[in-house]
């Protein structure tokens, strides 16, 4: 499989859909807004909806599964991709991860009977799970795609070494590694500079993850890859956040595009062919990404350097 995504390479992120993060049951109004999301998304080219089985406690999944029953051929039409492994904090038990081979069969097959369909395209292994048996996972993995109802595998939150430790252990290869990257969330990139360097004694991400990915053609996808719109509307935190915002309205300007589609073309420059997430539900905002591809083409070195720069507030070491 070539690319998780396919031709668009944008990615939509539907935790912001189906309301609010309780039990209390959604409504017209939240269906109404994931189709009017979908409609959005699928409008500048995005062809995978990325779920989670805890998102705002399974509505997410189901509201779009609602979507699906009254668009008929839409399922089709588009590629869905759901995770399993967090259990949330519930009836006085403690939230915990669990990828045990009961609990990956559980969850997919609840994700499935909310999303009203058959198969998802991917199933993400959502976080490590300390008591993980690789074993168990490979079973559960084979189970299902055997089954029919999941295409391929990736995981999500986990380092180089852990998917290489699970990839030995899957008949399957893992097509996907989501984490959180972004111009405001920079550690992925800046420990592939700072070996050897005092700086990286406090930089946590974990060397050779992106090396593995590129190396054994793991799709990138970037969750928060917009940076919760620090850069783009919500207001910066501090000095380096405010120059970097004032670099991406110049070059905005200067590319005749948005400062959104700016952002996300500095993520998918990199040659790890980075696949960001837009999880806005801003409609106008989903608009405002339709260009990054483009604009990622076109972005020259120094550009990419400028932006990187101005955001770390500092010189690169």
């Amino acid at each position: 499989m070539d690319n998780v995504n396919g031709r668009g390479r944008l990615i939509y992120g539907c935790m912001g859909l189906g309301g609010s993060w309780d039990n209390n049951h959604y409504g017209a109004a939240e269906i109404d807004q994931a189709a009017a999301v979908i409609e959005s998304a699928r409008g500048i080219g995005i062809g995978l909806f990325d779920h989670a089985d805890i998102y705002r406690r399974g509505k997410s999944e189901a509201v779009f599964g609602e979507v699906l029953v009254r668009s008929p051929g839409l399922r089709e039409k588009i590629r869905l991709q759901t995770k399993c492994g967090i259990r949330l904090a519930e009836g006085g038990r403690d939230g915990h991860y669990d990828l045990s081979r009961e609990a990956i069969l559980e969850r997919v097959n609840g994700s499935l009977q909310r999303l009203q369909t058959d198969y998802v395209d991917v199933l993400l292994l959502h976080r490590p799970d300390p008591l993980m048996d690789a074993r168990e996972v490979a079973d559960a993995v084979g189970q299902l795609i055997s089954e029919g109802k999941v295409r391929h595998v990736g995981v999500s939150n986990m380092s180089g070494a852990q998917i290489a430790y699970l990839q030995d252990r899957l008949q399957t290869p893992i097509v996907a590694n989501q984490l959180e990257m972004s111009l405001l969330r920079r550690d992925w990139l800046e420990s592939t500079v700072l070996v050897n360097h005092p700086e990286g004694r406090e930089n946590s991400f974990p060397h050779g993850t992106l090396e593995l990915c590129m190396d054994r053609g793991i799709e990138l996808q970037a969750y928060g890859s917009l940076a919760q719109g620090r850069y783009t509307g919500a207001g910066a935190d501090s000095p380096a956040e405010a120059a970097a915002s004032e670099m991406l309205v110049r070059l905005a300007a200067e590319k005749n595009t948005t400062p959104e589609s700016v952002l996300l073309a500095w993520l998918m420059k990199h040659p790890a062919r980075i696949s960001p997430v837009v999880g806005t539900t801003n409609l106008s905002r989903i608009g405002a990404c339709a260009d990054a591809v483009a604009v990622a083409g076109s972005m020259t070195r120094a550009e990419w350097y400028g932006l990187w720069i101005t955001a770390r507030g500092s010189n690169i070491p």
